[in-house]
């Protein structure tokens, strides 16, 4: 069996096939900001007003002068004549003066000469025309002010801000309905192997159906790509190179499971070499599960070779698919994989110098969680399926004891 060229630690290996990326133009489109959820801006969008727009109450209550409360108190309450009330959706038809308040609710404007907002339950009516107040207010109190979350002009969306609930609701609440969002990178995906079948065919002795192509094709979506899935191929040259010939010209990104082993039947490495240059950059990285992992790049494009194991296709396509469709996608300031913080329940061994990903179940103890491995073959699925997400162990560690504090990246 061949000796895999080299073994590079994970982030080593993902710079190298980064750096060989080139820097090529965004392909954008414009979007309605209501259908945006999970895209990513193209371009920069600044405020085109203030949000909010005028000043307004967070709370029911009375709109003041926060120095006609000052020492006011239950046993010793200070008295207000009633100006008027806010009408919801409308300007105040009156201006606020010392020694008076007026009825707001929550979200109306401000009257002019008002500066806080005394609460509906610190205050009750002394007779008509008059209140009483329970309790001193500080200026701004129960306010927001023009422009207190946003000022006309402040940058909004940095380039490669991914859109989540929460922005949209900014935007559209600045009458942004339009957005200019990145294209989904096309990630074409072919699965290898004489003994893969489609997964609507009852296989025969011998034969797997491919979990690969869907597997990897969810998590392409997931992340914001157009995953094509290409077929299955047989496990000869001829029919891989034309595959991947294919797969490269009509898409952004080409990943290959299965035929990435050193093995006699290894094809993929010298296929790529075919394509286009500089061709294989690594093949082999320092990770279990995954050593055996192809990464190149073929005119501008990468063309990556899974290992054909479900798990292992799947945990090093997080590890190096993603951040290629991140880059594609013009992601500028990637947010950090969500993780919870654990406990480990046994020991967990691992090889010095290699860096492994466990997955582990989430169990909830009365002090927060509980990581218990799921001890795998990497070819079976659901040891994946069934984890709630992945323990790292460094490469300079020789596992992890029991107890030991771990953090669960989430699946």
């Amino acid at each position: 069996m061949p000796e895999f060229l080299e073994l590079l630690p994970p982030s080593e290996a993902l710079d190298v096939l980064l750096n060989n990326l080139p820097a090529v133009p965004l392909s954008i489109e414009v979007l309605k900001t209501a259908n945006g959820v999970n895209r990513i801006i193209a371009a920069d969008i600044t405020a085109p007003e203030p949000l909010p727009p005028f000043d307004r109450s967070t709370v029911d209550g009375y709109a003041v002068l926060a120095a006609d409360t000052f020492g006011a108190s239950e046993s010793l309450p200070a008295y207000l004549k009633l100006a008027g009330e806010v009408a919801m959706g409308a300007k105040p038809g009156f201006t606020l003066q010392p020694g008076s308040a007026g009825l707001i609710h929550t979200g109306g404007m401000l009257p002019e000469g008002a500066d806080a907002v005394l609460m509906l339950e610190n205050s009750q009516v002394a007779r008509p025309g008059e209140i009483e107040v329970l309790k001193a207010v500080a200026v701004n109190e129960n306010v927001l002010r023009t422009g207190e979350d946003v000022a006309a002009g402040d940058l909004l969306l940095a380039a490669g801000t991914r859109l989540r609930p929460a922005e949209i609701g900014g935007l559209l609440a600045l009458g942004i309905t339009q957005v200019p969002v990145s294209r989904p990178p096309r990630v074409g995906i072919l699965s290898s192997g004489d003994e893969v079948v489609p997964p609507d065919t009852r296989p025969e002795i011998g034969q797997v159906r491919d979990v690969n192509s869907y597997a990897l094709a969810a998590l392409v979506t997931r992340r914001g790509g157009q995953a094509n899935t290409c077929g299955i191929v047989p496990d000869r040259a001829d029919a891989l190179e034309n595959a991947l010939r294919e797969a490269w010209k009509s898409n952004d990104l080409v990943v290959i499971t299965a035929g990435s082993s050193a093995s006699t039947r290894d094809l993929t490495a010298q296929t790529i070499q075919k394509i286009g240059r500089p061709g294989v950059l690594v093949h082999g990285v320092n990770v279990k599960p995954g050593k055996p992992t192809i990464l190149g790049v073929c005119d501008g494009k990468a063309v990556i070779g899974l290992p054909g194991n479900p798990v292992s296709a799947l945990v090093i396509a997080g590890l190096f698919v993603l951040p290629v469709i991140d880059r594609l996608l013009g992601i500028n300031t990637a947010r950090p994989d969500a993780t919870v913080a654990a406990h480990l329940t046994v020991n967990l061994a691992s090889q010095a110098g290699r860096e492994d990903y466990v997955p582990v179940r989430l169990l909830a103890t009365g002090e927060g969680y509980s990581a218990d491995p799921i001890f795998y073959k990497s070819n079976l699925i659901f040891s994946l399926a069934r984890a709630d997400g992945l323990v790292h162990i460094p490469a300079d560690a020789t596992g992890l004891p029991a107890n030991a504090a771990v953090n669960v990246i989430l699946l």
